[in-house]
């Protein structure tokens, strides 16, 4: 079986494949301060039963991975182990002005996006700490996109810099107008969050037609822990993958 580790700024999600199949994830934060046999132990009480035989593993904190990378390299060399980063082959030509720039997990997504959904581009939007917007074309080639302050970034920082406003539970309010405000912040949360996904989407779908005439066919992915918060409240949106980087991070490892 394939463990795939997902290390994001606020979450590190796990997953177990059996073939091309999912049969256990998990969601965990992530701790740059954990030290690798700490990240073992934490790993070794969810993974214990699976059988596992190799590690696929992507990483936006740098000092998670380098303690992630200690880790596989002590209790786990006796499997195949693939990281992405620089020079791994993924098969997605990077079609930006710095490579180096581009996070593992859009790499991985924009992979995961162009074998789930071949025909056409796609729109992949990853909910995350960041709100990503990856564009990728019918030939599977990333092109680039938007980077947003996250759902719970923009959240925390009008907690903290608006007096007499607070932290909410982020659902969806009985109405756009909020008739208190806990409502009114959750509100213009959710909703001003589809609302600038939309912009975004119709806008980068307007240069896609562009660059694209003879295709019209674009496929709109949302991914991230926080994709359900704006799932049925967004217009441009259509499909939803929960295990998109999971999914990405199996693919990248066959093809090593």
């Amino acid at each position: 079986m394939l463990l795939t580790i997902d290390i994001g700024n606020t979450n590190t999600v796990l997953g177990i494949f059996d073939g091309e199949k999912m049969v256990q994830s998990w969601r965990v934060k992530t701790d740059p301060r954990d030290t690798s046999d700490e990240i073992n132990l934490q790993y070794q009480s969810l993974i214990a039963g699976f059988t596992i035989k190799g590690l696929s593993i992507c990483s936006t904190v740098p000092a998670s991975l380098r303690e992630i990378r200690a880790m596989a390299e002590k209790y786990f060399s006796h499997v195949k182990i693939t990281i992405v980063e620089p020079g791994t082959k993924t098969g997605v030509p990077l079609l930006v002005d710095n490579p180096r720039e581009i996070g593992a997990d859009r790499i991985v997504n924009s992979l995961a996006a162009h074998t789930l959904y071949p025909s056409g581009s796609a729109i992949v939007v990853d909910f995350g700490t960041s709100t990503n917007l990856d564009v990728i074309s019918p030939k599977g080639e990333f092109l680039g996109g938007a980077l947003a302050p996250g759902i719970e970034i923009s959240v925390d920082a009008l907690a903290a810099r608006a007096a007499q406003l607070r932290k909410v539970e982020l659902i969806k309010p009985r109405s756009v107008i909020g008739k208190n405000t806990v409502e009114a912040l959750q509100s213009g949360t959710i909703y001003g969050f589809a609302g600038q996904v939309d912009g975004l989407v119709n806008r980068i779908m307007d240069e896609l037609e562009d660059l694209y005439p003879d295709t019209d066919e674009v496929s709109v992915i949302a991914t991230g822990g926080l994709a359900p918060l704006v799932l049925g409240i967004s217009e441009t949106i259509e499909f939803h993958e929960p295990d998109l980087t999971s999914i990405g991070l199996r693919l990248v490892h066959e093809r090593n």
